[in-house]
């Protein structure tokens, strides 16, 4: 495969509103990533991915845009915008532009004239069905519970919307829709962008009549098609997010002899913490060998025909280190220990903020202090179903997005130092022990762990390209594994739980391996007989 930038970049995702309040509106902005450049450029990270910043009415938080070519109120201008721009470009960051095109915000001008009438030239580009006796055109669900379908008292007709009713979405059968998302990312590329993350990607080839969400017949060619008319032109990186992806579709969307995109974002290791065949808040403890199994096929099966994105974290999902690791007392370690076993893997890392200072979920007491739609749609659903509201809270602990929505813990001052106004949504009441400032003092901290595991990335390709091979795949309770790269090997071995335990590693060993990283200051380099503590990892050069 030909070597490209992104191999060896590591990205961090800014979720602009709980950033870095810059003007004390309570609400964070883009001077306020300016701000914090330098941390960021200090962490080592080499792309900011930045979640959306265009106008937006907020119903869902951006991601329902009302002009591409303008800057969300609150956050700032278009022209704080090319500040943020060249000021990355002179530390060496890119920035990634979260790509919304599966919809717009029902206040978007297109939409606002689909609206008025059924001739209108607007009016295909969305997705408009007349009723089937009396009722909706078929049984299709909304993302945030409910029907998909909205009726317009107006013209008698529904529309189509996978996520909110304020997000219509656009009917990409129609050429001259592409045409406007494909100007639109060129504006952005002409910028200076260094690509495009692209939500929900995998649904713009839907066909609703035939209850066909993911994976639509025409979705590559489509994708084909944006590729030539923008990005394909340029050197960035491009990666979708495609919640139904399996091995042999992410190649068909990251080979690069198909001129789709660089690489995807799958969900399968997200859900494995999920009761099979239900949703997300129906939970089950997580069997760390199906974790082994899935990450080990996404490892080996895209080998030479695609490349992997690792992540344990982003805006929706919940905090790791609340979820598969101990946020009490082992939360250093923890957090430590779930970092060495991503960054060791094969793929291009993302950080979600704060994951590198080891930020926890929150617990809110009653639903009306949850900002996020999805949480309170689930809530009003499952209340009418007969759910107990304390079963209800309990799944939103340990699911709800809004765990990672919080505020940016940045010191002990009032408001985590996030902001001097009331903050958007409240901050998590452990800020005075988790913070920035903190770890910054702290040579042993979360933060100098992710940046040891960034430095390591950049300095050995066996850890960017080297052939992954998974040790013991029925321990229940430790993930070892190998990376081997022209006669280089690298030994990750993680303790996933709170018990001591031993791991042997059954190949000879010339002579004592090196230790490139630990989660302890003494760990033991006796291979053949290693006694683990409770979240230990370590990095071994064999």
């Amino acid at each position: 495969m030909e070597r490209k930038w992104w191999h060896s970049s590591v990205v961090y995702q800014i979720y602009p509103r709980s950033f870095k309040d810059s003007n004390g509106d309570g609400i964070g902005d883009i001077q306020g990533i300016i701000e914090k450049l330098d941390y960021l450029k200090d962490l080592g990270i080499d792309v900011i991915w930045l979640s959306p910043v265009y106008k937006s009415p907020n119903d869902d938080n951006g991601y329902d845009i009302s002009d591409y070519y303008d800057i969300m109120d609150e956050f700032g201008t278009m022209e704080d915008m090319d500040i943020l721009l060249s000021e990355s470009k002179k530390r060496g960051i890119k920035i990634l532009m979260d790509l919304v095109v599966n919809h717009t915000s029902d206040e978007h001008k297109w939409f606002i004239e689909a609206k008025k009438s059924k001739d209108n030239e607007y009016r295909d580009y969305y997705i408009w069905r007349k009723p089937v006796n009396g009722k909706e055109p078929n049984e299709l669900i909304s993302t945030f519970s409910g029907s998909a379908w909205e009726y317009d008292e107006a013209s008698g007709e529904y529309y189509l919307h996978l996520f909110s009713k304020k997000q219509p979405d656009l009917n990409w059968e129609n050429e001259k829709v592409r045409e406007e998302v494909w100007k639109m990312m060129n504006f952005w590329i002409d910028k200076g962008i260094g690509g495009f993350r692209m939500d929900v990607i995998d649904l713009v080839g839907k066909v609703p009549d035939e209850m066909i969400k993911e994976n639509g017949p025409m979705l590559h060619n489509y994708l084909q098609e944006m590729n030539k008319n923008s990005f394909g032109k340029h050197d960035l990186l491009t990666v979708g997010e495609t919640w139904g992806a399996t091995p042999e579709v992410a190649k068909l969307y990251s080979n690069p002899n198909r001129n789709e995109l660089s690489m995807v974002f799958q969900f399968e290791h997200i859900s494995l913490d999920k009761i099979p065949g239900k949703n997300k808040w129906d939970l089950k403890p997580l069997d760390l060998r199906d974790l082994k199994r899935v990450f080990s096929k996404w490892q080996t099966e895209l080998e030479g025909e695609g490349w992997n994105s690792l992540f344990w974290n982003n805006h929706d999902l919940p905090r790791i280190v609340s979820r598969w690791g101990n946020d009490k007392e082992y939360r250093v370690e923890s957090a430590k220990m779930l970092a060495t076993l991503l960054h060791g893997l094969k793929g291009t890392p993302y950080i979600y903020q704060g994951e590198e200072i080891g930020m926890t979920n929150i617990k809110f007491d009653t639903i009306e202090e949850y900002n996020d739609i999805e949480i309170r749609n689930m809530y009003k659903d499952r209340i009418a179903r007969g759910f107990k509201h304390e079963e209800i809270m309990e799944s939103i602990y340990a699911k709800g997005r809004d765990n990672a929505r919080t505020p940016m813990q940045w010191s002990e001052e009032e408001n985590a130092g996030f902001t001097t106004g009331k903050p958007w949504l409240t901050i998590n009441e452990n800020y005075k022990d988790i913070n920035v400032e903190r770890a910054l003092k702290d040579k042993n901290s979360i933060f100098y762990h992710y940046k040891k595991l960034i430095e390591l990335r950049k300095e050995n390709e066996v850890i960017i390209y080297g052939d992954y091979t998974l040790i013991d795949p029925d321990d229940k309770d430790i993930y070892a594994y190998t990376r081997e790269l022209n006669g280089d090997k690298i030994l990750v071995v993680c303790n996933f739980y709170s018990e001591n335990i031993e791991f042997n590693y059954k190949d000879i060993v010339n002579k004592e391996p090196n230790i490139l990283l630990s989660n302890y200051s003494n760990s033991s380099t006796n291979i053949n007989k290693l006694k683990l503590r409770p979240y230990e990892a370590i990095m071994f050069r064999l």
